[in-house]
């Protein structure tokens, strides 16, 4: 990732920490981006990994792990443990007290803030999940959410990840709210807000294929103009 963008970075952060900021990123965002909230089950990162692949960006997931364990010094397993959650500031201090690497949840929000913004800022991207549609400017980006009914993604996670019917009720539960409580503590926003995305999929009908040029179709009619240079 380019460090040069990390001055107006820097300044973006002001908004999520102060509620103003000097940036205007309506004008300093000219390559666009994709971003993809999903549902636990639904498919949506195979589905932003074909979507990456046909269009030929960079796919941004592991990645965001790897740029906040570098810049905090922590290991990638200590960062992947808090990656996507809600925590109470108890927690907090009670892991930190038990666990000298543990990372509060201000030093991480501030540093996923500043990597997702530094790739989206380079654009020809697709951001897998962690609130960047909260992010983001939202005019420069598509912002995608892919969905399912509950039963659908139960059976999902028993078909693809070998689990039972009482364990895959248990996962799909527990990554749902943990990924709707870390929007809400961290972006006071609601993920299941319809607004919040140029483009809903459910994936109950359809397959990850037509999903994917479903959203290469609605990027290129937004940014048709861009495009076409």
């Amino acid at each position: 990732m380019d460090t040069r963008y990390y001055p107006l970075i820097n300044k973006a952060l002001q908004f999520f920490h102060l509620k103003e900021s000097a940036l205007n990123p309506e004008h300093s965002f000219t390559k666009p981006f994709i971003t993809i909230a999903r549902e636990p089950g639904s498919g949506g990162a195979p589905i932003a990994e074909a979507v990456a692949q046909k269009l030929g960006f960079e796919l941004i997931d592991e990645q965001i792990i790897d740029q906040i364990a570098s810049s905090t010094k922590r290991r990638k397993e200590i960062i992947k443990a808090v990656d996507e959650k809600n925590r109470s500031k108890i927690e907090d201090i009670v892991h930190s007290v038990l666990n000298v690497e543990y990372i509060d949840d201000s030093a991480y929000v501030s540093e996923l803030i500043k990597v997702v913004l530094a790739y989206a800022y380079q654009g020809k991207c697709v951001i897998l999940g962690r609130g960047a549609n909260f992010i983001t400017p939202f005019g420069k980006g598509l912002h995608v959410n892919i969905t399912a009914p509950y039963k659908v993604r139960v059976q999902r996670a028993i078909d693809y990840e070998g689990h039972n019917l009482a364990k895959a009720k248990e996962v799909i539960a527990k990554v749902e709210k943990e990924r709707r409580e870390f929007v809400k503590q961290y972006f006071k926003k609601d993920p299941k807000k319809v607004n919040s995305y140029d483009l809903t999929i459910n994936t109950t009908y359809f397959d990850f294929k037509q999903s994917r040029d479903i959203i290469i179709e609605a990027f290129q009619r937004k940014f048709e103009t861009i495009n076409r240079k």
